[in-house]
């Protein structure tokens, strides 16, 4: 996500300003450049306004303010809520949805150049400043002290609105959601008076300002105030030593990647394909030989050529290359199209995790991505619609639909525990679909949104909470949640993402944004506010001229062909 949000610690008032250097010195430290107000005229702005991952928003703010420090946030946000000017954030710039690229949008503060990992002795936790991508905080934990953090598989990713909203990625189902290793959060806030000032939050049981911790342990970006760093520690460790305060990543993990063609695929063969997945992972997402095992299953559109299975295991369990194995060919089981083997690697932990590239293309690219926690594998009749929506359309189709491991030790926790309260399901279902031309907006949207509303036709067109889904996950953001014409269960999209949790984000809302400066489509709303969606953006094909031609570039795209690893080494 884009949206970075923000939190607090119990600190007198004079130590605030003084925690957002702690664990620092300043002998031998360069001087922090100033903050850069950049506008239309400068020839950085194109640059800046075009980092949203999603070129179906562009905003075109007064400025963008590019910061590196919590005190140079704090100095533009007292200006813009003196001037009634709405702010937003933006660290990595995949968010999915316009809470950043939208045209009320006054100033952007870009926090991509806060982006420091480090041991903050003060706190005894890594600090992950918010503007950091998740490879820089991989490659600088591991590095500097031999350990992770379970959050996104994809690098370029920024910790700023991941974090916050509860993330989960390859090391997950063995050491739960990034927010489980949460231990605090400094965040920029506005009171009621509209001053802008920085605090911290911890989950220490005896800080006043816990609630703000809890609510950013899950809760999504943009909603309380801008988070300038994560303070990271794993809970119940010990000591002082640092290498000991987060999870240790294996030395090495297997990697495999089987497709089967669409050459000879049948609806019969793709449903068959879908459901050996969606059920293993049902039977064995709790089975503790198989925790360390991340796996995913992308059925491309036909258009692709393959539909492909991608797992990874630690390499430390016995017999880990077996168990892999084992998966393909429980996955194939009937299928009757012998899978190829695209690699089937060992290779170094780290050299895995980087080996994501979410970003090819990404600035001119358009897309619509939608999702659901899955408790159950979906049933012939959903499966059908799969295949239709996958199969429907002539020439190269950027359409794809994934199922992705959950399980772990990411259910093991309490749903009130965090924000976030998705800690039953033991997969996610996920569907996208890509396109350059603008003028083609219309057409995919109405398929891609045909799709899920009849995939879940049972529950008013979306995942509604109970035996067969658990809701909607926050870092997957979706507006046509909130569209009554779209979600006709008559359940809320707030209960969708947050479920029993979301009264008391609200009252977190209340205490800590007050006269509401943060915020955007799907934040949490002030108690009594309304909760429908502001107006959306049409299609503009001048996104056209402002991104790039879409003539330039082959039709078919999916939003995540480009998460394919890269070959690892010689074949196991």
């Amino acid at each position: 996500m884009a949206v970075a949000g923000g939190a607090a610690v119990g600190l007198a008032a004079g130590d605030s300003e003084a925690s957002a250097t702690a664990g620092r010195t300043s002998a031998g430290c360069p001087p922090t450049p100033g903050a850069a107000t950049i506008g239309p005229d400068d020839p950085r702005y194109a640059e800046l306004v075009t980092r949203g991952y999603n070129a179906r928003f562009m905003a075109q703010p007064e400025s963008v303010r590019v910061v590196h420090s919590a005190q140079q946030i704090v100095q533009v946000v007292n200006e813009a809520v003196r001037a009634n000017k709405k702010i937003v954030v933006r660290s990595g710039g995949h968010c999915f949805e316009n809470f950043v690229d939208d045209p009320s949008v006054s100033i952007i503060i870009d926090i991509s150049e806060m982006n420091d990992v480090y041991f903050d002795p003060h706190h005894k936790a890594f600090a992950i400043e918010a503007g950091a991508t998740l490879g820089k905080a991989y490659r600088s934990l591991y590095l500097g002290w031999g350990v992770t953090v379970p959050a996104g598989g994809c690098p370029s990713v920024g910790a700023g609105g991941h974090i916050a909203g509860g993330g989960y990625g390859p090391q997950s189902r063995r050491h739960g959601l990034v927010i489980d290793h949460l231990y605090g959060v400094e965040v920029v806030v506005v009171d009621r008076s509209g001053r802008a000032r920085i605090v911290v939050a911890t989950r220490e049981a005896r800080d006043p300002n816990r609630d703000l911790w809890w609510a950013h342990a899950g809760g999504g970006g943009g909603n309380f105030g801008i988070v300038t760093r994560y303070l990271m520690r794993s809970p119940n460790v010990r000591g002082n030593d640092p290498s000991t305060l987060l999870p240790k990543p294996p030395a090495r993990q297997y990697v495999v990647s089987a497709s089967w063609s669409w050459e000879n695929m049948t609806e019969e063969s793709l449903s068959r394909l879908a459901d050996n997945y969606a059920r293993w992972q049902q039977q064995n997402h709790a089975e503790p030989t198989f925790e360390s095992m991340d796996s995913s299953l992308t059925m491309y559109h036909r258009s692709s050529g393959k539909i492909e299975l991608f797992a990874a295991m630690d390499g430390d369990v016995p017999g880990a290359d077996g168990i892999l194995w084992t998966l393909v060919q429980t996955v194939g089981e009937g299928v009757g199209i012998e899978p190829t083997f695209d690699y089937f690697s060992v290779a170094p932990w780290m050299k895995v995790t980087l080996s994501y590239d979410s970003g090819a293309g990404a600035y001119a690219l358009m897309f619509k991505s939608k999702a659901a926690y899955l408790k159950k594998p979906w049933t012939p009749a959903q499966l059908k619609v799969i295949y239709r929506f996958l199969t429907e359309g002539e020439g190269d189709v950027g359409a794809s639909v994934y199922l992705m491991s959950l399980g772990g030790k990411i259910n093991a926790v309490d749903p009130a525990a965090t924000a976030n309260p998705h800690r039953v399901a033991p997969l996610i279902g996920f569907f996208d679909i890509g396109w350059w031309d603008p003028a083609e907006e219309e057409k995919w949207l109405t398929s891609i949104r045909e799709v899920y509303r009849e995939v879940h036709a049972d529950t008013g067109g979306v995942p509604v909470p109970g035996d067969a889904y658990d809701g909607a996950y926050i870092n997957y953001p979706d507006n046509d949640l909130a569209d009554p014409a779209l979600n006709t269960s008559g359940v809320p999209w707030h209960t969708l993402y947050y479920k029993d949790n979301y009264p008391k984000l609200q009252q977190v809302k209340a205490k800590w944004d007050p006269k509401n400066v943060f915020n955007h489509a799907l934040s949490v709303r002030l108690p009594g506010a309304s909760h429908s969606l502001p107006p959306q953006p049409r299609p503009d094909a001048s996104r056209r001229s402002a991104r790039t031609e879409p003539k330039k570039y082959p039709a078919r795209v999916s939003p995540r062909h480009a998460n394919n690893l890269r070959s690892l080494g010689e074949p196991g």
